[in-house]
C-alpha cells in the first residue's frame, strides 16, 4: 500500500465541518499539530484509550465482533377485580372479568396475543410472566417489576391503589384496554377522568398520558414497544470519539456534556497520535494488509459496485475497519465518530473514512463522521428504533417541496437488508480517498430528524426520495420531496446536521423523546 498524501490547500477550509469553537466564527481552523495538542489523549469527561498495541489488539478476534441489541423486557400485568354480589346496592363495576375464572381465561388470550406480537417484532423483545393483580397489596409479591424495562398493563378491573403503587417503580407504562377485541374494560370507560386526570380537567399523572394508552389494536402496542426498545438500547451508549467528541460550530465541551445528562453516553476516547501509531502498526503487518486487500477486492465485486477512484484507498479503508473495530471491541463500545475527518485521519489512515464508516453501519455498528454529538443522538435514536442503518447529511435549503441531501458516508444496506448500488469514488472536498455514492431507491419513504444544538427540540420530517443526483457536492445526494410548505420548513429548521432513515418512524421517535424531556415538532 503505497503513500500518496493529499494536498491540503491552507487557503480556503471546507464549510461543513468547522471546529466545534464558537471562537472559530465558522471557519475550520484545524490541522493536525494543533488539533493533537488541543485534544490530547482524553476530553473532558471521557475515558482515553491509551497504551494500545497492534498485535494485541489483532489477537482480539475484532472480525466477529456483534452489534446487537439488549431485548426489551417487557412486564405484562392484569388488574381485575372479584366483587361478591350484596343485596340492593351496586356491588359491581363496569367489565366483563369478574370471576377467577375470567381472569384466567383473560390471562391465556393475552399470553396468545404476546406470543404473536414476539413472532411480529422487528426489535428484540421478552414477555415475562402475566401477573395476576387484584390490589396493590398483590404488587409485593410480583417481583420481577424491578428487572423489568416497561410494564404493559391490562387494567381490566380495579382501582386506583394498584396504578399509584405501579407509578412509584418508574416504569414506562403502557395501557391496554378492551373494547371490542375481547371482553370488555373497566379501565375503557375511567382511564382518563380517574387516572390519567386524577379527576382533574388536566392531565396529573407524572410519566403517563394519552399516548401511553391502547384500545384494543396490538399493532399500537408493537410500535409503542419497538420505541421503548430503541430508547433502551440508546440511553447509556457507549461509543468510542476518534479524536474526542464535538460539535458542529459550537463552543467546546457544551454539547457532549448536554448528551451525557440527557442521554447517559459513555463516550470513549482515542486520540490521533494513538490512532496513528496503530495504523503504522498494522500496515507493517502483512496478514491485516493481505486481508484488507481480500476485503477490498471482495467488495469491489459486490452487484452494482464500481471503482471510480484509486484501488489502494479502498484497501487502506479496510485496514482502517479492522483498527476500528479492534478499538470498539477493546472499548467495549457498539458505536464510532470520527473527529476531524475532514483532514486530520487522511494523512493517519492514507484514506479517507468515508468508506469504512460505510461498511461499519452496514455491518450494524452505528457509525458516524465529524464527530457531531448535536446530531449523533439522533442517528442512535433512529437506528435503534428501525434496526437499520441511517444517513447523516448536511441539508440545503428546502424550495418548493425539495431539499437535497448530502454527505460521502452513506450505507449501503438503508433498508437494513440489501445493498443499494454504489460507485466508490474519492471524498468530494479532498479529492482523495474512498468515498461511496450510494444510489438511494427513487420513491422510498424517510424519515427526517433535525436536532437543535440545545437538545432541547427536535423537527421530524416525512418525505421520499424523488431522485439521486450526481452534483459537485458530497457524493451520496437525494432529492427529498416533502408536503409541508418550504418557508415553513425553512423558518422552523434548527441546528445543522440531519439524519435520514428509510421508513416511517415519526411516531416511535416522538414517543421516545417525551421520556428524554425533548419536544417532537412534527411537519405535516
Amino acid at each position: 500500500m503505497t503513500k500518496n498524501k493529499p494536498r491540503h490547500p491552507t487557503s480556503f477550509q471546507p464549510h461543513c465541518c468547522p471546529r466545534g469553537d464558537a471562537a472559530s466564527g465558522g471557519r475550520n481552523t484545524l490541522t493536525r499539530r494543533t488539533f493533537l495538542k488541543g485534544m490530547g489523549a482524553t476530553a473532558l469527561g471521557s475515558m482515553a484509550l491509551s497504551g494500545l498495541s497492534w498485535p494485541v489488539l489483532a489477537g482480539s478476534d475484532a472480525e466477529n465482533l456483534v452489534f446487537q441489541k439488549t431485548p426489551l423486557k417487557v412486564k405484562p400485568i392484569l388488574v381485575y377485580s372479584t366483587p361478591q354480589r350484596r343485596p340492593q346496592t351496586s356491588w359491581r363495576a363496569w367489565g366483563a372479568i369478574q370471576t377467577e375464572e375470567d381472569a384466567s381465561q383473560e390471562i391465556s388470550r393475552i399470553q396468545s396475543e404476546l406470543n404473536d406480537l414476539r413472532t411480529k417484532a422487528d426489535f428484540p423483545v421478552d414477555f415475562l410472566p402475566v401477573a395476576r393483580v387484584r390490589g396493590a397489596q398483590d404488587l409485593s409479591a410480583v417481583k420481577d417489576i424491578s428487572s423489568s424495562d416497561a410494564l404493559l398493563v391490562y387494567p381490566a378491573g380495579g382501582w386506583m391503589d394498584v396504578f399509584h403503587e405501579l407509578g412509584k417503580a418508574e416504569k414506562d407504562m403502557i395501557f391496554f384496554c378492551r373494547h371490542k377485541s375481547g371482553p370488555v374494560y373497566l379501565w375503557y370507560e375511567i382511564i382518563s377522568p380517574r387516572y390519567l386526570r386524577q379527576h382533574t380537567d388536566s392531565l396529573a399523572v407524572k410519566g403517563v398520558d394519552d399516548d401511553d394508552v391502547v384500545i384494543d389494536s396490538q399493532e399500537e402496542i408493537l410500535w409503542r414497544l419497538r420505541s421503548l426498545s430503541g430508547l433502551r438500547n440508546t440511553l447509556g451508549t457507549r461509543i468510542l470519539a476518534v479524536g474526542g467528541p464535538g460539535a458542529w460550530s459550537q463552543p467546546k465541551g457544551v454539547v457532549p456534556q448536554l448528551v451525557r445528562e440527557i442521554w447517559k453516553y459513555d463516550i470513549r476516547t482515542i486520540s490521533y497520535e494513538e490512532l496513528g501509531q496503530l495504523i503504522e502498526e498494522a500496515r507493517a503487518d502483512q496478514k491485516a494488509v493481505k486481508k484488507a486487500r481480500q476485503q477490498a477486492a471482495s467488495y469491489l465485486k459486490l452487484p452494482g459496485t464500481t471503482l471510480e477512484t484509486q484501488r489502494q484507498y479502498v484497501e487502506n479503508a479496510f485496514l482502517l475497519e479492522q483498527v476500528f473495530k479492534a478499538l470498539l471491541k477493546k472499548a467495549d463500545c457498539r458505536a464510532i465518530t470520527i473527529n476531524g475527518c475532514m483532514g486530520t485521519i487522511m494523512p493517519i489512515a492514507e484514506t479517507s473514512a468515508c468508506l469504512t464508516l460505510s461498511t461499519l453501519n452496514d455491518a450494524g455498528c452505528r457509525a458516524f463522521c465529524e464527530s457531531d454529538f448535536v446530531v449523533i443522538p439522533s442517528g442512535i435514536l433512529l437506528a435503534n428504533i428501525s434496526g437499520k442503518p441511517v444517513f447523516l447529511n448536511d441539508p440545503t435549503y428546502p424550495h418548493e417541496g425539495i431539499i437535497t441531501l448530502a454527505h460521502c458516508t452513506a450505507p449501503r444496506q438503508m433498508d437494513g437488508k440489501k445493498r443499494e448500488p454504489a460507485r466508490i469514488m474519492t471524498h468530494f472536498e479532498s479529492d482523495y480517498g474512498a468515498a461511496p455514492k450510494v444510489e438511494m431507491s427513487k420513491g422510498q419513504k424517510v424519515t427526517n430528524i433535525i436536532p437543535d444544538f440545545a437538545s432541547k427540540r427536535w423537527l421530524g420530517l416525512l418525505g421520499e426520495i424523488v431522485d439521486a443526483p450526481f452534483m459537485p457536492i458530497c457524493r451520496s445526494q437525494i432529492d427529498v420531496r416533502f408536503s409541508c410548505d418550504s418557508q415553513t420548513l425553512a423558518k422552523k429548521m434548527p441546528g445543522f446536521h440531519w439524519m435520514t432513515g428509510y421508513g416511517d418512524y415519526l411516531r416511535e421517535i416522538g414517543y421516545a423523546l417525551k421520556r428524554v424531556n425533548i419536544e417532537w415538532d412534527v411537519l405535516e
